[in-house]
């Protein structure tokens, strides 16, 4: 089956709607997803949105993001996220994403870090929120085509330039031409054994990158969160306690009831303490205690993770989490201008599938999400400067059915192994050999 259409995009999270949302309303979209539309790390999205609080905040949250990258940002993708981030956010609350707020002003909290409250957030699950507001807008567009359980298995590229996908939905295979191709495909969790990803995210767009010589970036750059949930009976998708916890004041003990790290230092140095902890004292976690704050509080603030651990028999309001850094987010990625184009003519990348430099070696608590929205509308501008230029090329496809299982299992044994190749410290226990 062949489908004509002007843009593709792969991937149904913020950077993937987003974009959707800011082109040009003449253009045909197709918006696809490897599973369910909400199968994403956006819906997971806990804490809230780094933004900054006003003009005169901008220098500081440049800065604050520059430290925790230990400074190999790329530092005019920084000073756009930044200067660009309340339009954003305003943006967002026009699209009625319903964030707390203190009576006619929004609610910032304090995430690891910042130097100032600056998050933006709903409740525990910012995500979700952000998602539903996002998706309940494009569905209404016309203009935008939805399909679930559709994979991209192959790019259709001749010399450096794509003209489109090769999608698989069930046993259906779609030839798939656009004059222009949205990766927004998600991080690399997938791979790991223990992970806070959605499991479906098993980095496909690096695999098109490595086979056609796409550039990549950090690829080495792994961020592990400090406090994913310890739970004997989990295997694969961990759940995450989100940064929020710490920022609103909980602390991390030992065995032994003591505070051994500033719980709002970056997360790898906190991931590392815990480690350490983990280490000394042969018990293969830590505490998170927040149960000092009022009860309430605790329950308004964080209703999904105070329903997350009495499941599994822990009341928040009364006792410590156990806790266990986890493989959480991808700094590295395809390489992208500020303008999310790609090295490859008519392909942009944008979410945690691209690497715009923002992140350096370590992300910012909560930049992840603006990243997302910052790119993503840049990228659905620069395709609608471009668009009228292009022409829409249709090339013969010979290729075969392809087989996804078969496509997935190779592709994750090449991301390991390039990864591990750049980083030899990731051993074969961290990864999902199943």
């Amino acid at each position: 089956m062949e489908l004509n259409v002007d843009i593709l995009i792969v991937g149904s999270g913020v950077a993937g709607l987003y974009c959707a949302l800011n082109l040009d309303k003449k253009l045909n979209v197709l918006l696809i997803s490897k599973g369910e539309l909400s199968e994403n790390n956006t819906y997971l999205a806990q804490g809230g949105i780094a933004t900054a609080r006003n003009v005169e905040d901008i220098p500081f949250y440049i800065e604050d993001t520059l430290k925790a990258g230990q400074y190999e940002n790329d530092r005019k993708a920084v000073e756009c996220l930044a200067e660009e981030s309340i339009d954003n956010i305003n943006k967002l609350v026009e699209l009625q994403v319903p964030f707390d707020s203190n009576g006619d002003e929004l609610s910032y909290t304090k995430e690891g870090a910042h130097c100032n409250n600056r998050i933006v957030h709903v409740k525990d699950k910012t995500g979700q929120y952000l998602w539903e507001s996002l998706m309940n807008h494009v569905k209404k567009l016309d203009n935008v085509k939805l399909m679930e359980y559709t994979c991209l298995v192959d790019l259709i590229v001749k010399g450096n330039t794509c003209y489109g996908g090769i999608l698989r939905k069930g046993d259906e295979q779609i030839n798939l031409y656009a004059k222009s191709v949205v990766l927004a495909t998600g991080g690399i969790g997938g791979i790991f054994r223990d992970s806070t990803n959605q499991r479906i995210l098993t980095g496909d767009s690096l695999a098109f990158a490595f086979k056609y010589h796409i550039e990549v970036m950090n690829l080495e750059y792994i961020q592990f969160h400090p406090t994913g949930l310890y739970d004997n009976n989990y295997y694969g998708k961990r759940f995450l306690i989100s940064e929020a916890v710490r920022g609103e004041g909980g602390k991390l003990l030992n065995q032994k009831g003591e505070r051994f790290v500033d719980e709002l230092l970056p997360r790898d140095v906190v991931t590392k303490a815990i480690r350490e902890e983990i280490s000394k004292s042969n018990i293969p976690y830590v505490f998170l205690d927040i149960s000092f704050l009022p009860r309430e509080f605790i329950i308004g603030r964080f209703p999904m993770i105070y329903e997350k651990c009495a499941q599994i028999g822990i009341d928040i309001t009364k006792d410590p989490m156990l806790v266990i850094p986890s493989q959480h987010y991808h700094m590295g990625g395809i390489k992208v201008d500020i303008d999310s184009k790609t090295s490859m003519k008519q392909l942009y990348a944008v979410g945690e599938t691209s690497c715009t430099g923002i992140h350096g070696k370590n992300r910012l608590a909560s930049n992840s999400l603006l990243e997302g929205l910052v790119f993503s509308k840049r990228c659905a501008q620069s395709i609608n400067q471009n668009y009228k230029d292009i022409e829409l090329v249709t090339i013969p496809i010979t290729v075969d059915k392809i087989d996804i299982r078969y496509f997935q299992h190779e592709n994750k044994q090449l991301l390991k192994k390039e990864i591990q190749r750049r980083s030899p410290d990731l051993h074969d226990e961290l990864f999902d050999n199943r």
